[in-house]
């Protein structure tokens, strides 16, 4: 019989007092008996969660455990990355040296500012992530996600540097460029094709702007407002999908970034109707994914190879001669 372990989407509610050390133990439990119990196990487990309450999607155990079996069927692995002043918690797949790398950056997550840990309940870059078929794959949490308590506790406690004033500063553009060099050294990437969701693709069109390593930039309902500095966006190649029922990221936001930049053929959106801040994205993905993300034309002074010049037009057919119908006697 096959057991489900609960996600954060599932119908019934879980609260937070069942003793995370003992979660592993019970689940096998009820795994193991299931042979002689398993009408009984597992209407005494939904009874423990909807009348007891015992367990939490937003406990930090919990979380960890979503995006592990998010990440697992993807053999994506974790791995904690130094990035002074933060570790970034990562999840990848290398699989070809000397190639590009597609990296997904979370977004906001876990939002209640009186929480120290912003950990997302549901990691929705990292749903994006895991069905993205390159051979490189690298999906990086926020600063705090996952990671607080290996983190000076200073920086976590009040998530300014996740959901605050100082989410986009320097110190955190600053980490992830450590986390891409890390990255780059370690399994002699060639380039990045940046994917952010949310605040992370905010981060994402940041980054983008002050390196040179960049290939492709790609955002899913990003508040872009925050971007200022385009001067080194306007040659990157870049595609930008909003959502058409997105109440927290409105396709409106993005117009004043798209109005902001110069004519550009290098910059291209897309309105997903159906599509809402979260809801709608991460089926989607994998035919959004095969949507071409370049430059147009020519622009040779930015590095780009300019398109060859069209064929000569064929010359005009003279007009057959117009032989009038005799008139009837």
């Amino acid at each position: 019989m096959f057991f489900r372990f609960p996600t954060a989407k599932d119908d019934f509610p879980v609260a937070a007092c069942y003793p995370a050390h003992r979660l592993s133990s019970h689940f096998r439990q009820y795994i193991i008996m299931t042979s002689r119990f398993s009408i009984l196990k597992i209407t005494g487990f939904a009874s423990l969660i909807v009348l007891g309450g015992c367990i939490s999607g937003a406990l930090p155990v919990m979380r960890a455990e979503t995006a592990q079996r998010i990440a697992a069927p993807a053999w994506m692995l974790k791995r904690d990355i130094p990035a002074t002043p933060f570790t970034l918690r990562a999840y990848e797949r290398i699989h070809a040296r000397h190639a590009s790398a597609d990296i997904y950056i979370e977004g906001d997550g876990h939002s209640d500012s009186a929480a120290a840990d912003p950990t997302p309940t549901d990691p929705l870059a990292l749903h994006l992530a895991s069905k993205d078929k390159a051979d490189n794959v690298i999906y990086i949490a926020r600063p705090c996600q996952y990671t607080a308590a290996a983190t000076d506790n200073t920086l976590c406690t009040d998530n300014a540097y996740v959901t605050g004033d100082k989410k986009f500063s320097q110190k955190v553009i600053n980490a992830y460029n450590a986390a891409l060099d890390d990255i780059s050294r370690r399994y002699d990437i060639a380039g990045f094709n940046l994917i952010g969701y949310d605040g992370g693709g905010t981060l994402a069109t940041l980054i983008a702007a002050q390196r040179k390593d960049i290939l492709s930039l790609r955002t899913v309902a990003a508040d872009l407002t925050p971007v200022k500095d385009i001067n080194g966006l306007s040659a990157l190649p870049q595609y930008h999908f909003l959502g058409g029922q997105d109440q927290i990221t409105p396709p409106a936001d993005f117009y004043s970034y798209a109005q902001s930049m110069p004519p550009t053929p290098c910059m291209q959106s897309m309105l997903v109707q159906e599509a809402g801040h979260e809801d709608g994205w991460v089926n989607k993905w994998p035919e959004l994914l095969k949507i071409p993300v370049n430059c147009y034309h020519n622009g040779d002074d930015q590095g780009f190879t300019p398109l060859a010049p069209l064929p000569p037009l064929a010359p005009a057919l003279k007009p057959l001669p117009y032989h009038e119908k005799p008139a009837k006697p």
